[in-house]
């Protein structure tokens, strides 16, 4: 999963203008670690999720973004979900099985996360003073069902991070959040290079337009 990001510019790299605590740049190598184990299919990088969104909860409240830290509570319990998930679907090597949504099911999510997108962002263009309410709420539509479909295996959760972080590269450069740029650039590199090493790995009987609803 990826690390939220305090609203404004108060991001993992520019709290304040203050830059990054000591919590913040332990979470950051943290989730790092934890992308590139789901790119190996390593049920191991579920610890290292757990601890990274543990402690941006921590930071988060302690910013008063309250909203950012429910949602990491949200992504500790998927997180749960998810390596009780993994730890049944694993091979012979021990690397977890990989499947693929089927074409009404990619459907379906699609329209979860414009509705969802279209709830949030009228409510923070309405009643908050986001500087970007439609992105905010598109980027997180899409994690949250990103971070569903990872639990569940699924291939496409890498095109959404795949597309939400192309998102958050423009919005955060906008906003000279350049650190954070630079570590969602990143992110981008891994997502596109575990979108195919998980498309290598999906079983014959499970092709990719023949997948599973949900």
């Amino acid at each position: 999963m990826r690390p939220a990001v305090l609203e404004g510019r108060r991001g993992p790299f520019s709290r304040d203008g203050a830059g990054m605590s000591a919590i913040e740049i332990i979470a950051a190598a943290l989730g790092l670690a934890n992308v590139l184990l789901i790119v190996r299919r390593s049920i191991w990088n579920y610890p290292f999720g757990l601890v990274m969104v543990t402690l941006y909860a921590w930071v988060f409240f302690d910013a008063r973004l309250y909203s950012d830290a429910a949602l990491q509570v949200f992504f500790f319990v998927v997180q749960i979900y998810g390596w009780w998930n993994w730890t049944r679907a694993r091979g012979g090597d021990g690397l977890v099985r990989v499947d693929a949504l089927t074409n009404a099911g990619r459907l379906i999510w699609c329209g979860i996360i414009l509705a969802a997108t279209v709830a949030e962002g009228w409510y923070l263009a309405h009643y908050t003073s986001d500087s970007a309410p439609w992105m905010d709420a598109n980027t997180t539509a899409m994690s949250v069902v990103a971070q569903y479909l990872l639990s569940v295996r699924r291939i496409e959760n890498w095109v959404l991070w795949i597309v939400t972080d192309i998102v958050q590269i423009g919005l955060y450069a906008w906003k000279g959040l350049y650190p954070t740029t630079l570590l969602y650039a990143l992110f981008l590199v891994i997502s596109i290079f575990g979108f195919f090493a998980w498309r290598r790995e999906l079983e014959p009987a499970s092709p990719l337009a023949h997948g599973s609803p949900a």
